[in-house]
């Protein structure tokens, strides 16, 4: 070899070179494998020709390099750093070109065959690459195997004649950019390297160098049909079935078919004259009919997620736990889609897929979204030099995710807006697998796609769709509709997810949506607890925005995700008549023989009487009235409610036993409204005035104490923590409140005295509430009153002036100097906001001031429970009139709206109380809709009291 820095190929706009064909994936065979995951040799460079490649020969001393884990990301493990951006390419737009500034990773590893590997002259070897980014260059022993692009996709080489039985040499050169980073645009953080497994596969001879499992089923006739077709001939057995046919021999046998619910997979075997590969087999036909995604001729509602491949501390580097741990985070969250947004995931994901039951959108690994800057001028997909690497990506998904039963539809890639690349992309799939449909969201003519999809749009616009009145080509008309992307969980939030689903629900075209996304991706950091966008000193970034999942960079549910698994649930429970409940199975597929039922009676949040309640294991779409016993004779007065569960009867593979799958709970009596009988009226004494078991500042009408528990800063509140839906993106033209909020003062409202009046049976506290420069605010009279043993608050806010926005949040807050535990009753157990309160249960809950709070990556206002009708926290018990929402905080709202990481939250001496009356709705404005105009706070006469008194011990 001769050793010299050759870069032309970084910006070739060629796939690459030497790399075999695609082929199907499949976790092992009985043919003989290698693992190269480990610990590698590591140099870093600045440019892409900074070192010659004498690196990869045979004897090179690379013992002063760093140690590399692979699989891995270089910038995770202290070799520069990493970077985000939404869709600004990090480097100047001048295709296909990238920067002399190149970070470059040359990785060495060397290994020894195991010594039962077979012989040379028993077939081959292949060496496979799952997954690196941008670019990489390899060589084998001082021969260069040639160079690949297209980093979630992988790329095989031929290496039987380079092996020797120890001291292989594996040298990987791998560059951050190249042409294909103007393919790979897509909204995360920009992370290079070795980052999914490296393994060398022998290839026995006569082993088949790919298969495509066609396993169809007639749902009329209840059969599957099994053709495997080979590119060498064996046979293929499934002896569940009684199966034993040659290849690309067609049978047909009643069987079990697979879907999402019911995830049905027959063990079978491909047997060729040098290879054993097992099969998983699902028998399932997907198909357009009348209109509609069809699987197994039912029309399927998409309760999906799109999903990043993302860890903490690995990036993309994900491990099977990690993987597993998804698929039943979501599994147990009623989730049953998910679109691999924006690239094809790990193979081992779709494995789990298949088996536990999720339907896939596979999507390739293609965006360009950063030309929209130019008007899509010079964009990729519609320039015919880069046609060949598009059909190399689509090719190399199609052909390794084949033989998935759970990969329902192929999209085309992400934000790429339209060109003749799509086009061929989508004739090449639609020829190569007509068995799946073609998705691709920015084809809004839908020319190539089999699939009408949009992003974020409104409920409005929605409806308009399921109605069919949203215009267009009569082909788009007649198509499917689903929103690819919806509800972004960034921050707090999303709201409106129950909205959106009643619209889909009601409109049979309409084949729901994927919430926009899984999991923040926060990189955990001891600076910030996790780091975002702009906390690596990058010059283009997108700040928190990486941040936008159900689940946070842990692993943990967000309420978001809580939320979404009530909306989504497969099993209505509703309030029926005669004292009944009205139970409706909402699975395509499944009946509910699966599920058990219970009962609760509950008197103020506490359970007097609880049973199983016999539910007839009804189909898919049936609905039956079933009688509740009678409410217990001895029950307590009190407010009263029915909850009612669907349990799983028995454990699955993807929860135990007793998992709650659906509840409902509905009202039998009104709770009794608190109220405080006037007994004796407030008295004068020096500084203070006292009036029942509180003392007040003479002065200025401010609470002091309640019995012996300090009361601090009792007033009118109105402001909160900006949540990032509040902020919303800078590019919506829709009115987005919380700048608009910011520019009207709202976050500096000053508290005028205009009197304190004591008279016989009260004290009167008159305020005015503005923002300086403004000549809008808010008159707020507080009207105490007690009965000798508690104290009643009456609060009267009158807005004056021209008030064009809501209000943030309407109540009032004060500080307790010591507070720890929290019970209520009223909703729980976690945070409820106006249009995300489908979760929120009514009963008797307790809990931590710290475990209130939600830990959104980036802080804002968080951790209201909603319709508390009564709370008792540092020595307190406070009683609404009507129910009112609680937060509680060891930090004041001014503090935590500066906080830009939760490691800037101090805790206080203080625990800062609010007790609303309203709070504005969530929307997902961050990148969709606002709040929809019923969950607005409108500054509009209010009156809402309050009863304090001591708690008991």
């Amino acid at each position: 070899m001769s050793f010299r820095t050759e870069t032309e190929y970084v910006e070739d706009v060629s796939p690459g070179s030497g790399v075999l064909p695609p082929r199907a994936w499949y976790a092992a065979s009985d043919a003989k494998s290698l693992s190269l995951n480990g610990s590698w040799r590591f140099r870093l460079s600045d440019t892409a020709d900074a070192e010659d490649d004498s690196f990869a020969r045979e004897g090179y001393d690379a013992s002063g390099w760093a140690e590399l884990a692979v699989p891995g990301h270089w910038v995770l493990q202290g070799h520069g750093s990493p970077a985000y951006t939404n869709h600004l390419y990090p480097f100047p737009v001048d295709p296909p070109r990238v920067p002399t500034e190149n970070p470059t990773g040359d990785h060495l590893r060397v290994f020894d065959l195991p010594a039962d590997w077979p012989d040379r002259s028993d077939g081959g070897a292949v060496l496979r690459f799952d997954g690196v980014e941008s670019c990489a260059r390899v060589w084998l022993n001082g021969a260069e195997l040639g160079e690949f692009k297209g980093s979630r996709l992988p790329h095989e080489f031929a290496v039987g004649r380079l092996l020797k039985p120890a001291g292989n040499v594996l040298a990987v050169r791998v560059h951050q950019w190249s042409s294909g980073s103007y393919l790979e645009d897509q909204d995360q953080w920009w992370l290079p390297g070795v980052f999914r497994d490296v393994t060398l596969l022998h290839r026995p001879a006569g082993s088949a160098p790919d298969f495509f499992v066609h396993a169809s089923y007639d749902h009329a006739a209840g059969t599957g049909t099994l053709r495997v077709d080979s590119g060498a001939r064996g046979r293929v057995s499934v002896p569940g079935l009684g199966i034993d046919i040659a290849t690309g021999e067609p049978v047909t046998v009643p069987v079990e078919p697979w879907s999402a619910e019911t995830p049905r997979l027959y063990d079978g075997v491909l047997a060729t004259g040098g290879e054993r590969v097992p099969l998983r087999i699902g028998f399932r036909t997907v198909e357009l009919a009348d209109g509609l995604i069809k699987v197994n001729g039912r029309a399927v509602l998409f309760k999906g997620v799109n999903r990043h491949e993302w860890h903490p501390e690995h990036g993309r580097a994900l491990d099977l736990v990690t993987m597993r741990e998804d698929v039943l985070l979501m599994k147990r969250h009623n989730v049953n889609a998910v679109r691999t947004s924006h690239y094809p995931p790990h193979p081992a994901f779709l494995d789990l897929c298949d088996e536990l039951g999720l339907w896939v959108v596979d999507e390739c690994d293609l965006e360009t979204h950063g030309f929209v800057e130019q008007g899509w001028r010079d964009n990729p997909v519609d320039d015919d030099r880069w046609t060949p690497a598009l059909l190399d990506r689509a090719a190399r998904m199609v052909e390794r995710d084949k033989n998935h039963p759970a990969v329902v539809v192929w999209s085309l890639g992400n934000e790429c807006g339209t060109g003749r690349g799509l086009t061929a992309m989508a004739e090449w799939i639609h020829g190569r697998d007509p068995s799946r449909p073609v998705h691709y969201e920015s084809d809004f003519d839908c020319r190539d796609t089999d699939v009408y999809s949009r992003m974020y749009l409104p409920h409005a616009e929605v409806e308009r769709i399921g109605r069919g009145l949203d215009g267009g080509a009569r082909r788009r008309r007649e198509l499917p509709f689903f929103l690819c992307e919806y509800g972004h969980a960034m921050g707090n939030g999303p709201g409106g997810l129950a909205d959106y689903q009643r619209v889909f629900e009601a409109h049979e075209r309409l084949q729901g949506g994927f919430v926009w996304e899984w999991i923040d991706h926060g990189i955990r950091d001891e600076r910030f607890g996790y780091a975002y966008g702009g906390d690596f000193g990058e010059e283009l970034h997108d700040g928190n925005f990486v941040c936008d999942g159900l689940v946070f960079p842990d692993r943990r549910p967000s309420p978001g995700l809580v939320e979404y698994k009530k909306v989504i649930e497969p099993v209505a429970i509703e309030g029926g008549p005669l004292g009944g409940v009205r139970v409706t199975n909402k699975h395509d597929f499944a009946d509910l023989s699966a599920l058990a039922f219970a009962w609760a009676y509950q008197v103020d949040g506490e359970t007097v009487a609880s049973g199983a309640l016999p539910v007839p294991p009804l189909a898919p779409g049936e609905s039956a009235e079933v009688k509740l016993p009678e409410p217990p004779a001895a029950a307590p007065a009190g407010e009263a409610h029915w909850t009612v569960r669907a349990l799983l009867a028995a454990g699955t593979a993807w929860a135990p036993e007793g998992h709650v799958v659906a509840w409902g709970q509905f009202a039998v009596s009104a709770r009794p409204r608190p109220s405080v009988p006037v007994s004796g009226g407030p008295v004068r004494g020096g500084s203070l005035i006292t009036l029942g078991p509180a003392c007040f500042d003479a002065r200025t009408g401010a609470l002091r104490a309640i019995g012996p528990v300090a009361v601090t800063g009792l007033r009118l509140d109105v402001w909160r923590a900006t949540t990032d839906n509040d902020d919303g993106a800078p590019w919506q033209s829709d009115v987005r409140h919380g700048p608009l909020w910011r520019e009207l003062g709202l976050h500096r409202m000053r508290h005028r005295l205009d009197a304190v009046e004591v008279d016989d049976d009260a004290l009167t506290v008159r305020t005015r509430v503005a923002p300086a420069a403004r000549e809008f605010g808010l008159s707020a009279v507080y009207r105490w009153t007690s009965d000798a043993t508690r104290l009643g608050l009456t609060v009267s806010v009158t807005p004056d002036g021209d008030w064009t926005v809501p209000l943030p949040r309407l109540g009032v807050r004060f500080g307790l100097a010591a507070a720890d535990r929290v019970r209520w009753y009223g909703g729980g157990p976690g945070e409820a906001y106006p249009d995300s309160v489908t979760a929120s249960q009514v009963g008797r809950w307790q809990s931590s001031v710290d475990e209130l709070q939600t830990p959104y990556v980036r802080p804002q206002e968080n951790g209201a429970r909603a319709g508390v009708r009564w709370a008792e926290l540092g020595g307190l018990r406070v009683e609404g009139d009507p129910e009112f929402s609680l937060t509680a905080r060891r930090w004041t709202t001014e503090h935590l709206d500066a906080a830009a990481h939760l490691t800037d939250l101090v805790p206080g001496d203080t625990v800062w109380v609010n007790l609303d009356h309203g709070l504005h709705g969530l929307g997902s404005q961050s990148c969709g809709p606002g709040p929809l105009p019923r969950y607005f706070l409108r500054a509009e006469p209010a009156r809402f009291s309050f009863v304090f008194s001591e708690a008991p011990a």
